[in-house]
């Protein structure tokens, strides 16, 4: 039971949906609900089924099949995310939205990279190591079901009470988007100099 609720704290710190709220910000203002909310759950259900076979075939997926280091995986994830918080740091949300896609194509843009990233792909792994495989299904699972849930909510609050509590909103927006960007970027700094330790040491 321990393992699998350290499982559930590593994959829920990753997906936190507070956070994601941010930086999906560009999504949650220019679609409307129904299409949002759509696109979200596919984009979950496709992160689960990417979730579970890493989860099942950890870095040999790497080493086997794709014949290149996993090493490499974290250090191009960690540049995607710094360019992520950069754009925030210093064009706010906004533009982030940009970044995305059009709306047939949403689901897909949801799921990568802010919810298959290497920071979640690597906990897949690390679940998998630990959990039996019925176990890891369950914890990813209810994982993404309730970062799901809580994205949903917030979309239903932001179209509601957005003209109300306008004020509050952008309050919200500003302090957490800034912790945002600074945890994203040192995220994405520590994926880097993983990797390349990790590549000098296998030399």
């Amino acid at each position: 039971m321990s393992d699998s609720l350290h499982s559930f704290a590593l994959f829920f710190s990753l997906l936190n949906p507070f956070l994601m709220s941010i930086y999906m910000l560009g999504i949650i203002r220019n679609s409307d609900a129904k299409t949002f909310n759509m696109a979200l759950i596919q984009g979950s259900l496709i992160s689960l089924v990417v979730f579970i076979i890493f989860a099942k075939t950890g870095e040999a997926f790497f080493n086997d099949v794709l014949h290149v280091r996993f090493e490499s995986f974290q250090i191009f994830g960690g540049i995607i995310f710094l360019v992520i918080g950069y754009r925030y740091v210093f064009e706010g949300a906004d533009t982030i939205g940009v970044m995305r896609g059009a709306p047939n194509h949403l689901a897909g843009t949801i799921a990568m990279p802010f919810m298959i990233g290497p920071g979640t792909i690597s906990a897949a792994v690390i679940t998998g190591v630990r959990l039996s495989l019925m176990e890891t299904i369950i914890v990813i699972f209810i994982t993404l079901f309730l970062t799901c849930s809580i994205l949903i909510l917030m979309k239903y609050a932001h179209d509601h009470l957005q003209h109300k509590y306008s004020n509050y909103i952008d309050l919200y927006v500003d302090i957490v988007g800034r912790l945002a960007a600074l945890l994203i970027g040192t995220i994405a700094i520590d994926m880097i100099v993983t990797g390349v330790a990790g590549i000098i040491q296998s030399t």
